[in-house]
């Protein structure tokens, strides 16, 4: 599948990340939530999992909102809170309470260690480094999943709504955000060829390892019983 039009910084990542891409975003989970063959124990670990990692999550795009150094880069930071904080972890929370699982319940799900290793990642790459060191650790989950509801956004089956939401228009367009986002930030720092300079390796270095912690977490989704 071609790179979606996310950006110059997305599509450059994307390919230089390589067989990791592929290996995340066709990962057997992923195809399992396609063609419903996915067993419902994985998926509701998956998604008492992912409402802890959104946690973590939000606190790192807060923490991007607080680096940003334009009107431009806050809002979109800002943006994608209100995106993990009121339709996300909402919907983590709908789904799970359909399926006998309270929100008291979902709130105290211990983390993974696959959890824990990407979550950390990604905050650790905001503590120490700049707003680009950020947003490349953080690319990866949302541009990633956009992807993917952009290939099964048409599925049937028990996960089409969680196909449908991401391959929607509202989180297709949060992407298109995101990615103006990074090509915004990246040309006010680098310049317009920042592509070609040496903190390019280090930015995809970031990009990558936070696509192997994805591929990390479905592994972890997948097999709730190696936990």
């Amino acid at each position: 599948m071609s790179a979606p039009g996310y950006g110059q910084a997305f599509a450059i990542w994307r390919a230089g990340a390589g067989q990791d891409w592929t290996d995340y975003t066709c990962h057997a989970f992923v195809e399992g939530l396609g063609d419903g063959s996915l067993p419902q124990a994985s998926y509701l670990h998956y998604l008492r999992q992912d409402y802890v990692f959104l946690i973590h999550f939000a606190r790192a795009w807060a923490l991007a909102a607080a680096k940003a150094e334009t009107y431009d880069e806050m809002a979109a930071a800002s943006a994608t809170v209100h995106a993990l904080v009121h339709v996300e972890m909402p919907l983590h929370v709908l789904t799970c309470a359909a399926h006998g699982i309270e929100r008291s319940v979902l709130e105290a799900t211990p983390e993974a260690a696959g959890n824990l290793a990407y979550t950390r990642y990604v905050l650790e790459a905001g503590y120490s480094g700049d707003l680009l060191d950020l947003l490349a650790a953080l690319a990866p989950c949302v541009l990633g999943y956009g992807e993917i509801g952009l290939r099964l956004q048409h599925t049937d089956g028990p996960y089409a709504p969680w196909c449908a939401t991401y391959g929607g228009a509202d989180y297709q367009t949060l992407c298109h955000d995101v990615g103006a986002l990074l090509d915004g930030a990246l040309e006010r720092r680098l310049g317009a060829g920042w592509h070609s300079l040496p903190r390019a390796q280090s930015l995809q270095s970031r990009f990558t390892t936070a696509t192997r912690l994805e591929i990390g977490f479905w592994e972890m989704a997948q097999h709730p019983d190696r936990t």
